[in-house]
């Protein structure tokens, strides 16, 4: 038994130092709300590690056998479990742009059932409702163990059902790839949880969750190289490689169109209703050209290219279908402007240039950019 108690602790402890590193590795990337809920998420998981650690070293012998520790460790690793669980669904829905959880307000919404798990762990020792430790000294399971699992796993499944049904109505295959790893996120952590409820005596959700954090690690690094982290569009580097790649293949006549959009007196919007608006109002931008962009017959590629330009390059059979889009841009920006109830206009200057694979992408931006500031002079005289 005691080989076991020190097996269990090399496979927990690797795990928290694998997930030290993710922690220590992400400080300071990003100010952004999703980083720090990431963050917390990973220091529960380490409280979460730690105490079930702890507790298989108390109970085999490894460290003083006493009733009471075993208690306090059981205590935290299911308090940890169902913050863990909810800072993960609180990150899950920051990715998502969730409407409701932009608001301070919603975390009071939201978190109850972590508060309703902690007031059951309160007065389980009195109750032993959950677990208790008998007379034997051994761990036993109490009537409403459960429920334990349901509070906390809650959260989670709130969160793959959302980011599933986004799934189902996306077709932007970026943003698929995005939804996709999201909603298979929790199935290892969750398949090894039902393997441990059954034989707990087998570390395999530290395992699971520690790896699916890595892999959640990782995929964050990768859309730094590739994505806007405020937009989640592509960055200026990747669009730079889409059209560089689209002339290596692109035949002689081959044609593209280059679209260069620019938010109208967004500095006014920065100045009078703070930054933080500021940022609401692309975000609202890079939405309306997600939406436009499904009705060309192409897919489209959609940057941001810096500051408020973005850019997008697409095929099209004619100039009028190109026409058609840029109004189908400004009718869908408008709508989602009304929808968010937003206190000023929004609209968008665009310059058109038509490509062919002899032009560089810097002459493709100097037309754009002047074709876009002859229509920016135009509608509004600045």
């Amino acid at each position: 038994m005691t080989l076991y108690a020190i097996l269990y602790l090399e496979i927990n402890l690797a795990c928290v130092i694998l997930i030290g590193i993710v922690l220590y590795k992400t400080q300071g990337l990003s100010r952004m709300v999703s980083q720090r809920l990431f963050s917390m998420t990973i220091c529960s998981e380490i409280a979460f590690f730690l105490s079930d650690t702890l507790y298989v070293l108390i109970n085999h012998g490894i460290l003083i056998r006493n009733k009471f520790w075993m208690m306090t460790m059981k205590e935290i690793y299911f308090f940890s479990t169902s913050l863990m669980c909810f800072f993960w669904f609180a990150y899950f829905e920051h990715l998502l742009k969730s409407t409701f959880i932009q608001n301070k307000n919603s975390y009071l919404y939201t978190s109850p059932l972590v508060w309703l798990n902690g007031a059951l762990l309160l007065l389980n020792p009195f109750t032993k409702i959950l677990f208790y430790i008998n007379a034997d000294g051994v761990y036993t399971r109490g009537p409403l163990f459960i429920v334990l699992y349901l509070l906390a796993y809650s959260y989670i499944a709130a969160a793959a059902i959302h980011a599933f049904l986004r799934l189902k109505r996306e077709e932007d295959l970026t943003q698929r790839s995005f939804l996709l790893s999201l909603v298979l996120f929790p199935v290892a952590p969750c398949l090894a949880g039902i393997v441990q409820f059954i034989r707990p005596e087998l570390p395999l959700a530290c395992v699971a969750l520690s790896l699916s954090t890595l892999v959640m690690y990782l995929n964050w690094m990768d859309e730094t190289v590739s994505l806007d982290p405020l937009t989640r569009l592509n960055n200026r580097k990747q669009l730079l490689h889409y059209y560089e790649q689209w002339r290596r293949n692109a035949g002689e006549w081959d044609s593209i169109y280059f679209l260069l959009i620019d938010a109208n007196r967004f500095k006014s919007i920065n100045d009078t209703y703070g930054h933080t608006e500021g940022d609401a109002a692309l975000v609202r931008i890079a939405d309306a050209l997600r939406l436009s962009c499904r009705t060309l017959p192409r897919r489209a590629n959609i940057a941001r290219y810096g500051g408020d330009e973005f850019v997008i390059l697409t095929e099209a059979d004619s100039e009028e279908a190109i026409r058609r889009f840029r109004e189908e841009i400004d009718r869908v920006l408008k709508e989602r402007n009304d929808a968010d109830g937003a206190p000023y206009p929004l609209t968008v200057s665009v310059g058109i240039t038509k490509a062919y694979r002899r032009h560089a992408f810097k002459e493709l931006l100097h037309a754009s950019d002047e074709a876009m500031y002859e229509e920016k002079k135009r509608a509004h005289g600045n």
